[in-house]
């Protein structure tokens, strides 16, 4: 079908100049990071993984949810939001969380499949949680890292009535085919899941 293209008018390019003035805090929903009009998880912020590294979905009416799978990156939190948002990578979680100040970042709406866990069963029945550090430098799992991450595995179970233990909490290395050794030995289960079952 043949369209016909309409030049813009003199007003419409004085009015397109004037917003482009206009400062951007004004307009904060059009900005790249902006946050969706809802988060899942109150006080995370969005920052999106790109779209080719996830799988759009409607959970958990397409798919039951059951675990909460607990990652450490192997890199910072904001090595670990440029993976999430390269074109080569094909891989996301739904949150990272921060080691310095326990900030959260949400990446894929818990409704999606993110590509976390190397295995596609697993994907589509988790919730997953990407952690900024590296499994042999414990210093990195901070006491505001462990608080504020298990406050949100605690929402999300809540919201989805996953059982607080370790049989639906797990590390990425508990993932059938997992070649991955994340969280890794110093990642402290006691205190972890004594911290969500008290929040």
């Amino acid at each position: 079908m043949h369209r016909t293209t309409l030049l813009p008018s003199r007003r419409g390019i004085l009015a397109g100049a004037a917003l482009a003035a206009v400062p951007t805090a004004l307009f904060p929903s059009t900005r790249a990071d902006a946050r969706p009009r809802t988060v899942d998880h109150p006080g995370a912020a969005w920052r999106p993984a790109r779209r080719g590294n996830y799988t759009p979905s409607n959970r958990p009416r397409a798919h039951p949810l059951h675990y909460v799978i607990i990652h450490v990156a192997q890199t910072t939190f904001a090595g670990t939001l440029n993976v999430f948002r390269s074109p080569a990578s094909k891989v996301s979680a739904h949150y990272v969380v921060r080691s310095s100040d326990g900030r959260v970042a949400q990446c894929v709406r818990e409704s999606d499949i993110a590509w976390h866990a190397g295995n596609w069963d697993y994907n589509t029945r988790s919730i997953g949680i990407e952690h900024e550090g590296w499994v042999d430098r414990p210093g990195y799992f901070t006491d505001v890292m462990y608080e504020r991450s298990a406050r949100l595995t605690a929402a999300i179970c809540e919201r989805y009535g996953i059982p607080k233990n370790r049989a639906h909490i797990i590390g990425h290395h508990e993932v059938p085919g997992s070649d991955h050794s994340d969280p890794g030995r110093h990642w402290d289960w006691k205190r972890y899941l004594r911290l969500v079952t008290a929040a």
